[in-house]
């Protein structure tokens, strides 16, 4: 996978602008290029998710799964991902939400850009607009683990004890030895038995 194909130098003077980053992803193209969530490999990783309890071979498997929903027919979508991913990482949160938001709306049928939205809103603490991303996402590639997760997270910080519970139980149900999964639906059912009393 190429991410990036100008030179890094270039990339690196290049000032990004809300103007910039409009133009850089209106040359693209049709948004009807091929989406990484359709990628006939995903199957067998999945398979394999369910299968395996060896932590190594999850742990690769899901890394060959992130690989390919950040993969895109276009290498300059994938550079715009790793701009915003960079972005939201130094806390530039406002760049990289018009980067994440154009992506969205040249490509819409690209479930990775949706994830990064969501977790971008939800890290400054807008839930609701992180909420439909992760349902958008999630229309795109229902196995999405990244996007459960962050579903269960959410509904934990609206104190929606029992949609988080599902979340993550939907989640054990794509990724079943997720040990983060795990942990947080015996958190989450806990904290409901408690409620309970």
């Amino acid at each position: 996978m190429r991410l990036f194909t100008l030179p890094s130098a270039l990339l690196c003077a290049f000032t990004f602008t809300p103007r910039s980053i409009v133009f850089l992803v209106c040359l693209f193209g049709s948004p009807l290029a091929l989406c990484d969530q359709n990628d006939s490999r995903l199957d067998n990783l999945f398979s394999q998710l369910k299968q395996s309890e060896n932590a190594g071979v999850i742990l690769s498997t899901e890394s060959q799964i992130w690989e390919i929903w950040l993969q895109h027919a276009n290498d300059d979508v994938e550079q715009l991902m790793t701009l915003g991913t960079q972005r939201m990482n130094v806390q530039n949160y406002t760049e990289a939400l018009l980067v994440f938001s154009q992506i969205i709306k040249n490509f819409p049928g690209y479930a990775e850009g949706w994830n990064k939205r969501a977790t971008l809103y939800f890290l400054i603490g807008n839930l609701d607009a992180s909420l439909a991303d992760i349902k958008k996402t999630l229309e795109l590639e229902p196995r999405h683990f990244g996007a459960l997760s962050g579903l269960g997270m959410v509904y934990i910080q609206r104190e929606d004890l029992s949609k988080a519970k599902q979340a993550f139980e939907d989640l054990i149900e794509v990724h079943p030895n997720s040990p983060n999964a795990q942990q947080n639906l015996e958190i989450v059912s806990e904290q409901l038995r408690f409620s309970i009393i």
